[in-house]
């Protein structure tokens, strides 16, 4: 592929609910613009999107994917984007670095929860966008109903370009409305025709509404307007353009992707209206310290952003950069300002979905891809050592849903560990920790499918199995009354025996650890033996009387006891510890203790109902609720216990629109049948 000045290159990313028909309009734009030589379709694995084994093997995007065209002179380099909200992290990723979207809807099917996610990424990084309504050769396809949705949910920005013609229920060509023009399909061609007299009241009031959003972007027009003169097509050009820019206005074209005369014009859309690189704002260092231009002359320095990272078990670590400004060649060195150090670049690609393109050059406004960068992470910058700067990365995330995962087969720990790893530079919303108290490692996603798909690449691409389970609850046991006990080791059987003798009071207080006091009187019990008493006391506080959980709200005290000159020991007195705390415990009136996690949930007003209710079901208590940026948030306490599938069942009650965070308040006593149950469980694992 040619090289392209700055202002004949557009950055767009394919946005959309899940099945909108994302990928099948990406292929079609690309086999237009004769980036792929035949009309693949996710149905048969074929496409140039879709082309990880996953992707074919379950006919969804999971990943982003890259694929240049040329049309018309210009380059347009597509990001085509998942639309299921597991991996609405590769979403994230791709409006980092677009200027323009298009915003697919399928016709039949409307506006989705995909649609708002799409609306309200593209909105908070203000990037201008086409809104294509898709799949309009499907019977029951409702374009007005799809506006009419449109309007309802995203406003007075909404402005229809395009009405379908229909012939019954076929879709056969459409109204450009800003043009006043009719255009029928024949083929792969498109054919002029007079617009059909039966439109012209529906067209009418959406002309309309153009003119008059034309008229606002400009005093001189509005006096036009108001004045009753024509607009010229070059100033009804000019202003859309500028309109949609502002994102004051929000196209709105119709189409199907096994019609191709309809991509062409989505094609030329793009040219007319999305901007170029160098009409976006100018991009502002991570802390502000510096304005970065988008220009490609030499002189101005390099400023890129790492925006997505392949980590292949057999090709290697593979970077997505955009360029914002300047250039870099093959065989540079560059500097890594998020992590400080110096990189070497051996080679450049332009990427066409999996198909490398080795290039000389990447320079301002390109996306293209680094291999075998050492220490560079996607969100890093990429800039001169002599002009540093840091831009902004990207925010992931954080992911909710836990598992347990172990290999299925024993030896393949360090297996696991290294593939997760990798697995984990690809796809930041993969947390791997361990817990220290279960020992099990804990695996979150972002939701079930993200789990599935994670076990799966672990399978086929890193020949490892696991096995997976919901995550244990680290439950605590207290005591509820003070009691004073007697502890006595005493054991002879030839030669030097055991004796330890100890009298320790137990009571219950705030605290997260043992507190160990002595109040010895009269050398009942040798100082030397002190540490050995506090040590069988902490050793026996890591498994409780109940089910073996850890102790705590503890304070032990020694009183008294007694010691031999001979038999007595260090190891005597830490027994005779242990034995006055198991003891104790059992007349102290134990309890079990459950963890409470403060939850902070963000839902449309529409769920609120059901979610606090559900709260309630899981033992919650709700504590408040308030507005935030056009969402409830619900802020409740709720047993960490009741909390395992959360991630899953609010998506399912709130359609995909709610999300939550979590961490751990504080120790709550489980009520009686919740304490039962973990006992019981606790004592048949114990004789399992």
């Amino acid at each position: 592929m040619k090289m392209y000045p700055i202002n004949d290159v557009r950055n767009v990313c394919i946005l959309g609910h899940g099945g909108s028909g994302k990928t099948s309009l990406t292929e079609s734009m690309l086999y237009l613009g004769g980036a792929c030589d035949r009309l693949g379709k996710v149905a048969d694995g074929n496409t140039v999107s879709d082309h990880d084994s996953e992707e074919i093997k379950r006919k969804i995007s999971i990943s982003t994917s890259v694929a240049p065209l040329e049309w018309k002179n210009t380059k347009i380099t597509i990001l085509d984007t998942p639309g299921f909200l597991d991996f609405s992290s590769e979403v994230l990723q791709a409006t980092r670095v677009a200027d323009g979207a298009i915003i697919v809807v399928a016709a039949k099917s409307g506006v989705q929860v995909g649609t708002e996610f799409a609306w309200k990424y593209t909105t908070e990084r203000n990037i201008p966008r086409i809104i294509f309504v898709s799949k309009m050769e499907e019977e029951n396809a409702n374009y007005n109903k799809v506006l009419d949705d449109l309007k309802a949910n995203f406003g007075k920005t909404i402005a229809p370009f395009y009405f379908p013609i229909l012939e019954g229920d076929k879709f056969k060509g459409y109204v450009n409305i800003v043009k006043m023009e009719g255009r029928l399909f024949e083929n792969d061609k498109i054919v002029d025709v007079p617009v059909p007299e039966n439109m012209l009241e529906i067209i009418e009031p959406a002309r309309q509404m153009i003119l008059e959003a034309v008229a606002e972007t400009d005093e001189e027009l509005m006096e036009k307007y108001f004045n009753g003169e024509e607009f010229t097509p070059e100033e009804i050009a000019r202003a859309l353009r500028k309109g949609v820019e502002n994102n004051e206005i929000t196209p709105v074209l119709c189409g199907s992707s096994f019609t191709i005369a309809s991509i062409r014009k989505l094609l030329d859309a793009i040219l007319d209206f999305l901007p170029s690189p160098d009409e976006i704002a100018p991009m502002v260092g991570a802390s502000g310290e510096a304005i970065v231009n988008a220009k490609t002359e030499d002189g101005v320095p390099l400023s890129a952003v790492v925006f997505k990272t392949i980590a292949d078990p057999f090709v290697g670590k593979l970077s997505f950069v955009r360029i914002y400004s300047g250039h870099v060649r093959t065989d540079a060195t560059i500097y890594n300002s998020t992590q400080g150090v110096m990189e070497k670049i051996s080679k450049l690609y332009i990427m066409h979905g999996k198909k490398q393109e080795e290039v000389n050059i990447l320079t301002a406004g390109d996306i293209g891809a680094i291999p075998k960068l050492q220490y560079t992470n996607t969100g890093d910058t990429l800039c001169s050592k002599v002009s540093p700067v840091q831009l902004g990365g990207i925010e992931f995330p954080v992911p909710q849903l836990a598992k347990t995962i172990r290999p299925a087969k024993k030896g393949d720990e360090e297996k696991i560990s290294t593939a997760l790893a990798r697995l984990r530079e690809e796809d930041k919303t993969i947390s791997i920790e361990i817990n220290n108290e279960t020992h099990e490692t804990i695996l979150r996603g972002m939701g079930d499918l993200h789990i599935e798909v994670i076990v799966s690449k672990l399978k086929e691409k890193y020949k490892v199995d696991v096995e997976l389970d919901d995550p244990k609850i680290a439950y605590r046991e207290a005591i509820r009354r003070k009691v004073k006990v007697e502890g006595k080791h005493k054991k002879q059987s030839g030669g030097h025996g055991q004796y330890g003798h100890v009298w320790i009071e137990f009571e219950p207080v705030e605290s997260d650890s043992m507190i160990f006091e002595e109040q010895v009187f009269g050398g009942s019990v040798p100082k030397n033996f002190f540490p050995a008493v506090e040590k069988g006391l902490r050793e026996s506080c890591l498994h409780g009387v109940l089910a073996g959980y850890p102790v705590v709200n503890l304070k032990a005290t020694l009183l008294d006891g007694s010691y031999h000159p001979v038999d007595s020991s260090e190891m005597a007195f830490k027994m005779a510890a242990s034995l006055a705390f198991k003891a104790g415990l059992a007349q102290a009136n134990p309890v079990l203790l459950e963890p409470v996690d403060h939850v902070e949930i963000f839902v449309p007003d529409s769920y609120m109902g059901d979610v606090i209710g559900d709260i309630n079901k899981r033992r919650g208590r709700v504590l408040g609720m308030s507005p935030v940026d056009g969402e409830q948030q619900i802020i409740a306490e709720v047993p960490a216990s009741e909390l395992a599938k959360y991630a899953t069942d609010l998506r399912s009650m709130t359609q995909g629109r709610g999300r939550f965070i979590r961490q751990f308040e504080r120790y709550e006593d489980a009520p009686p049948h919740i304490a039962e149950k973990v006992i019981a469980e606790s004592k048949k694992n114990k004789e399992d």
